[in-house]
């Protein structure tokens, strides 16, 4: 049995509906997934619908943009309460920071003599977490570039003329925010960030776990991580990060996490919700 948990949708910036991503998990045989579209809950419950139809298991999940120590770090959110009022309100600033910097980088662009209208990107993104690959889509599909590599590589990544740098709340309250909401939180893709450094600080203020396996992480990362999760007694996760086929290629089935992994996460959700529970009373 496998799983992956790292997958996004048309709720973000993939390019599957729900449906769609719980079929290809079907046909690649996934006992689990999670969705983890960028601050946004929204897919979630469709997804759940969509995995109970085909018998596969569903953890709720999201990604959240943080920073420890001026180090960019993605957080996993898993099986917190999708309706935590708290979780959901500051969900809803990031999403409002997000759609004010596509306005930012549309602005940039034609400053630049490129006339892409940021009607465009909201209509093509089609959603409440519009992110650089609708801008990149949208200027793909105008005929303003070839494709997507273009895009980024002219206009859109780090100090190229349209980058907009990205708001970002603290890790610290970023883990607040999904442990208060009932979740566990989990470093995404650490040797992307190359954040090993905060790493010890982050355990000591309450993180979870660590995404070992990525379909970016060499065999070597993957083992490093896996020796930093048992010297810090982590939760080892993984997933393909699949945006669909916005990314040149669909990534679901490609990585693959052995479900001894899941069953560690759901014990640790189970404590969690346990000291939740006592706290309250």
């Amino acid at each position: 049995m496998f799983a992956d948990l790292h997958l996004h949708t048309n709720f973000s910036d993939g390019t599957y509906s729900p449906e769609e991503l719980v079929a290809q998990a079907a046909r690649h045989k996934l006992s689990g997934i999670s969705l983890t579209d960028h601050d946004t809950v929204e897919g979630c419950e469709r997804a759940a619908r969509a995995c109970a139809a085909v018998n596969i298991e569903f953890i709720t999940g999201t990604e959240l943009t943080a920073e420890q120590n001026g180090n960019e770090i993605h957080l996993l959110g898993y099986g917190f309460d999708p309706l935590n009022p708290k979780l959901l309100a500051e969900i809803s600033k990031f999403q409002a920071v997000r759609q004010q910097r596509i306005h930012e980088m549309v602005a940039r662009l034609n400053e630049l003599n490129i006339p892409l209208q940021v009607e465009a990107v909201f209509s093509l993104a089609n959603c409440q977490s519009p992110g650089r690959p609708h801008v990149a889509r949208a200027l793909a599909q105008a005929g303003f570039v070839a494709n997507l590599d273009e895009a980024f590589e002219r206009f859109l990544k780090k100090n190229r003329p349209a980058w907009v740098p990205k708001a970002r709340m603290s890790a610290l309250e970023g883990m607040e925010l999904i442990h208060q909401a009932g979740g566990v939180a989990v470093m995404a893709h650490p040797g992307l960030n190359r954040t090993d450094d905060v790493i010890p600080g982050l355990v000591r203020a309450g993180m979870d776990g660590i995404e070992c396996f990525h379909t970016k992480h060499t065999p070597s990362m993957a083992r490093n991580y896996l020796a930093l999760a048992a010297k810090y007694r982590l939760l080892v996760t993984g997933g393909s990060d699949c945006h669909g086929m916005s990314k040149g290629k669909p990534l679901i089935g490609t990585m693959r996490l052995p479900y001894d992994h899941v069953e560690k996460l759901k014990a640790k959700l189970a404590e969690r919700k346990t000291t939740l529970s006592n706290a309250n009373q």
